[in-house]
């Protein structure tokens, strides 16, 4: 696998871990060296299939576990790295792309063997800047010799624990170095409103239900801000959006900060006075998922975009598409409304194949990515930066076209 590729295969990997916002640990290894048994060691439950024939693990799969310290974590459990013939290679394609999923990885061997499927898979590991760990499985049949530790560990920098399976000898010691091996900002946000609101702010939010609105509940992004705001000791109210001038008259003290729907953004703003901070939802994700710097660059190419463009819209995550989708329907229309340009657009979800290669694409536009890490953001969005791809997000598309992207984005920008 080169890095330079940019096929809509290796794109598509970036986007598999669609909704699970959580760490991720790949479990990589040969065939019958223990992958799924050592899920089920760690996860105290069989939630993984055994088996004594080889390849029984085709295609990479996940599992839900709990790490006190760090939280719930899907482990996935690919296929065997030495898998032979066509399918083979093709299992061993699909367990490589798991890489660029993942926030750390195991390695299992066994028999006091690290050879070249052991040498490429941890040469991917680096490459793809992935935390990785080594497990000598099976040390009730052949247990780990101290030369063959000490030398694995020089050549690859990574730790080697001896474990079994079948005994269950030395899980403890794997969940600590888990512990101390994952990235902190895999499982760790970073506060939405840090530096935007002080302690006792309150903030207004507008959220308005419409066919797109989950029933009976707010979407995440929402769900999220007003935790975020708990967080910070701040106060919420929210509203709908009707009546919004008379509602922030009545209002003592005035709101420190007002976060809308993007969708709504012309008709808040209108009624929100200048002296309020006013930004969107997916603004606010955008400042806390990826490069704001870069978003802020970028976004004004909306303007320069010409008769016959294609803007690839991204989605996080699947949903039911109704004629009021933001990304499917309001953002093409506002944006060939704003040009007078007759543009095309391409979409795609978290499993959807990526339609051509990402350098045709006149821009990206990259939706709120509530459900994903700010890494899986980096990830997903490398190829179309290394491609010199402009990209922006919702969020700041739909400002831009207001004309209130400086206003929108002028809380973020002191912070810079």
């Amino acid at each position: 696998m080169q890095h330079g590729d940019r096929s809509p295969e290796k794109f598509l990997s970036q986007m598999k871990k669609g909704k699970d916002a959580k760490p991720h640990i790949g479990i990589f290894g040969r065939r019958n060296n223990g992958k799924s048994s050592l899920i089920n060691a760690l996860a105290d439950q069989d939630i993984a299939i055994v088996s004594d024939t080889p390849g029984t693990t085709t295609d990479p799969v996940k599992r839900s576990f709990e790490i006190f310290g760090i939280g719930p974590a899907i482990l996935i459990d690919t296929a065997g790295i030495d898998d032979t013939g066509e399918l083979g290679e093709k299992r061993v394609t699909r367990s490589m792309s798991v890489l660029k999923t993942v926030d750390l990885a195991m390695l299992l061997i066994t028999g006091n063997t690290f050879g070249e499927p052991e040498r490429v898979i941890t040469d991917e590991f680096k490459k793809y800047e992935v935390p990785f760990i080594i497990i000598h499985n099976k040390s009730d049949v052949e247990p780990l010799k101290n030369e063959f530790r000490k030398k694995t560990e020089e050549e690859t920098g990574a730790p080697v624990f001896e474990f079994s399976a079948k005994y269950n000898t030395g899980r403890e010691d794997i969940i600590e170095t888990i512990i101390r091996s994952m990235p902190e900002t895999a499982y760790k946000s970073k506060s939405l409103l840090r530096g935007l609101v002080n302690r006792g702010d309150l903030v207004l939010l507008v959220t308005p239900i419409d066919s797109e609105a989950p029933e009976g509940r707010l979407i995440l992004p929402q769900v999220q801000t007003l935790r975020d705001i708990l967080d910070n000791d701040c106060n919420a109210i929210v509203t709908k959006g009707d009546g919004l001038d008379l509602l922030i008259k009545s209002i003592s003290p005035k709101p420190r900060l007002v976060i809308t729907d993007s969708q709504l953004f012309g008709t808040v703003a209108a009624q929100v006075p200048e002296e309020i901070s006013l930004t969107s939802f997916s603004i606010l994700m955008a400042s806390n998922k990826w490069d704001f710097k870069s978003f802020m660059k970028d976004t004004p190419v909306i303007s320069e975009l010409k008769d016959g463009d294609t803007v690839l819209m991204l989605e996080s995550c699947s949903h039911q598409v109704s004629c009021e989708d933001i990304g499917r329907f309001k953002i093409p229309r506002w944006m060939r409304s704003f040009t007078g340009k007759k543009l095309e657009f391409e979409f795609v979800t978290g499993r959807d194949e990526l339609p051509r290669n990402i350098g045709s694409y006149a821009l990206v536009i990259q939706c709120g990515g509530c459900v994903m890490t700010r890494k899986q953001i980096e990830n997903r969005l490398r190829y179309a930066i290394d491609e010199k791809v402009p990209v922006t997000n919702y969020g700041m598309a739909i400002a831009w076209m207001n004309g209130i992207f400086s206003r929108a984005t002028e809380p973020f920008r002191k912070k810079l």
